[in-house]
C-alpha cells in the first residue's frame, strides 16, 4: 500500500526484448544499493523505486551487468576526453541510465546525447526519467538507419550498443555495423555479444529463474571474428578486445582473469568489443 507522504508508482508493461531492459535496470540498481557497489547509479534506484513491477521474477541480479556499464561508462568517457563536444549514440538504450553516470563524471560536460529505441521503451524513458535539453531522441528501431541523419559526426560520434546486437539476426546485426562504420568516420562503437555456445543454448530462450525466460539470442561472434571485423568490413580501422572491470570477490576476479590470460578459452567467452573507424 502506497502512504499518503509516498509518490505512485507507475505501472511498466514491456514483453519480450523490450522487457530485458528491466532486468538490467534492476542488476544496476540492486548492486548500486549494496554498501559496497561496484557501481554508482542513484537514478537506476529512483527508477526501479518509482516503478510497480515484479522485479524479484528476474532471480537473483549478476555483477556482470553492472560491471558491462561500468566498462560502456569508461570507454565513453575515454573518447570524450578526446572529443568533449561530441554526440553519444545509445542504440536501443532501454532503460539504461548511462547519461547521468557521465553526467556525474563530467559535471561541466558539452556532449550531447541521442537515444534510440522503440517508441514503448521511449514512452517510459519520458513518463520517467528526467529530461535534458541535451537529449535528443528516434523512437524507431536502431535498424531504421534514418536516425543517423539526425547526428552530426563533425565534433565526433560514440556508439553504444550495450545488451542489443545478441537479439539480432546476423546480417542486421552486421549490416548495422556496417553502416556506422560507413557513416561516422573516427568515431567509436562499442558491444557485446555472447559466445557462440551460450547463444546456441539460449535458442529456446534463457532461463535465469523459474518465472523468467529471457528471448533467445540469435547473434553471436568469437573473439577472433569480432577481430576479424577489421578486414571484412570497411570503413573499420581498429578493433579491440575489452576486458571487465575487476568485480567483487577473489573467485569471480580469479576465474575471470585465468580466462583472459589463456587464449584456449578465447572461443568461450563473451566479446566485449570496441570498434575504430577511420
Amino acid at each position: 500500500m502506497t502512504s499518503a507522504h509516498e509518490p505512485a508508482k507507475k505501472k511498466v508493461s514491456l514483453h519480450g526484448v523490450s522487457e530485458t531492459a528491466l532486468l538490467t535496470l534492476n542488476a544496476r540498481a540492486e548492486e548500486a544499493r549494496r554498501p559496497d557497489p561496484l557501481i554508482n547509479d542513484p537514478v537506476a534506484i529512483a527508477l526501479v523505486d518509482a516503478i510497480h513491477y515484479d522485479f524479484a521474477k528476474f532471480g537473483r541480479p549478476r555483477q556482470d551487468i553492472a560491471l558491462r556499464a561500468r566498462l560502456f561508462d569508461a570507454q565513453a568517457l575515454s573518447y570524450l576526453a578526446q572529443h568533449p563536444t561530441a554526440t553519444v549514440v545509445a542504440l536501443a538504450e532501454g532503460l539504461q541510465t548511462s547519461l547521468w553516470r557521465l553526467d556525474a563524471a563530467l559535471p561541466d560536460g558539452k556532449f550531447r546525447w541521442l537515444t534510440v529505441d522503440l517508441p514503448e521503451i521511449v514512452e517510459v524513458r519520458r513518463r520517467l526519467l528526467p529530461a535534458s535539453p541535451r537529449v535528443s531522441v528516434c523512437a524507431q528501431s536502431a535498424l531504421e538507419y534514418t536516425w543517423m541523419d539526425s547526428v552530426d559526426p563533425s565534433d565526433g560520434v560514440f556508439i553504444t550498443a550495450e545488451g542489443l546486437l545478441m537479439y539480432l539476426q546476423p546480417e542486421q546485426a552486421l549490416g548495422l555495423i556496417a553502416q556506422c562504420a560507413k557513416r561516422f568516420p573516427g568515431g567509436w562503437m562499442i558491444f557485446d555479444l555472447p559466445p557462440a555456445w551460450f547463444a546456441r543454448v539460449s535458442r529456446r530462450g534463457l532461463r535465469t529463474s523459474r518465472r523468467y525466460t529471457g528471448p533467445p539470442l540469435p547473434f553471436s561472434l568469437s573473439v577472433a571474428q569480432a577481430a576479424d571485423l577489421v578486414n571484412t568490413v570497411p570503413g573499420i580501422r581498429a578493433v579491440h578486445d575489452l576486458r571487465l572491470p575487476p568485480g567483487r570477490g577473489q573467485l569471480f576476479n580469479a576465474v575471470v582473469s585465468f580466462i583472459y590470460r589463456n587464449r584456449f578459452f578465447n572461443p568461450l567467452r563473451p566479446c566485449l568489443t570496441l570498434l575504430e573507424f577511420g
